[in-house]
């Protein structure tokens, strides 16, 4: 195979009370890119879209993690990439992660999976560090494994694909720009033993409900005593979206990554549909210009394209 073309998945991270560790893959919107090898070790980008995302691979997120790849092959090898990002730059739900991961893993199937999934995750890290400047996993876990995800460590990385039920997800990408450096400056370096002991009560019973399919744990888990109350003031409206929401019969929900994004779980697609009027009715008050997505919890990941 000389040539693959993949859909690449948006992801939530963070999912409320697992700050850095938790997130979970969307069904769409999705970017799209056609890989194809080349007889010289390089990586050429083109992209078929309107961001003026850099083409130089040492500056773009999916050249750097190819380039991570070629670094660990010895033939003459490189690729040409092509992306269509349909997942906006800096929209707080995993654009520079769809851009590594989606890269990665259409080289591995090229190079007929000479890598583990781990593998692909360390190098696509590598290009996620070109948006974020950390070394983070909680979007690359999700887009790539699918489902749930959990990353215990990065150092060294451990990431464990979790057990869940049905879910639905209702999105809104406010089109206001939340910068990730900015909104990590604003985080409290320091946190109480009480809130510390709270956030992992719930991340753990956050972990069992989703094993065990028990949609009120799940609900009752969801809460955020650390960064929502920080972070939910650069988003406009936060607190109207996510009680409307629940009243909607949102089970629960919060910032997407650092946002602007917010997310609302539901359990059934008819409820999170009635949750995507309620939150388009309180944005089409506004002069801020939104997109709103509603997804069921993508299990696979990456997939390759039909097309």
């Amino acid at each position: 195979m000389k040539e693959i073309t993949v859909l690449a998945p948006a992801t939530v991270a963070n999912v409320v009370c697992g700050f850095d560790c938790l997130g979970f893959a969307l069904e769409n919107p999705c970017d799209q890119m056609t890989l194809r090898l080349i007889a010289e070790k390089t990586v050429k980008i083109k992209h078929l879209d309107d961001f003026n995302l850099p083409l130089e691979p040492e500056k773009n997120i999916a050249g750097v993690a190819l380039l991570a790849i070629l670094d660990e092959i010895e033939e003459n090898i490189g690729f040409e990439i092509e992306i269509a990002k349909r997942i906006k730059p800096g929209s707080g739900i995993g654009s520079s992660s769809a851009s590594a991961v989606g890269a990665v893993v259409a080289a591995n199937k090229l190079l007929d999976e000479r890598f583990s999934l781990l593998q692909l995750a360390e190098f696509a890290m590598k290009g996620e560090f070109v948006a974020s400047q950390g070394r983070h996993a909680d979007n690359v876990a999700p887009c790539l494994f699918g489902g749930f995800t959990l990353v215990r460590s990065v150092e060294p990385l451990d990431i464990v694909k979790l057990d869940f039920p049905p879910l639905f997800a209702t999105v809104i990408h406010p089109q206001i720009e939340v910068k990730t450096s900015q909104a990590r400056k604003i985080l409290p370096t320091e946190i109480s033993l009480k809130s510390a002991i709270q956030a992992w009560s719930n991340v753990g019973a956050l972990v069992a409900a989703l094993s065990k399919g028990d949609y009120e744990l799940l609900a009752r888990s969801l809460e955020d005593f650390i960064v929502e109350p920080v972070r939910k003031k650069l988003i406009p409206h936060f607190d109207e979206l996510k009680s409307e929401s629940l009243k909607s019969g949102a089970l629960g929900g919060g910032i997407s990554g650092s946002g602007p994004s917010v997310f609302m779980l539901s359990e059934t697609l008819e409820t999170a549909q009635t949750i995507e009027k309620s939150m388009r009715e309180i944005y089409s008050n506004t002069e801020i210009d939104f997109n709103v997505y509603v997804s069921e919890i993508n299990a696979e990941g990456v997939k390759v394209s039909k097309t």
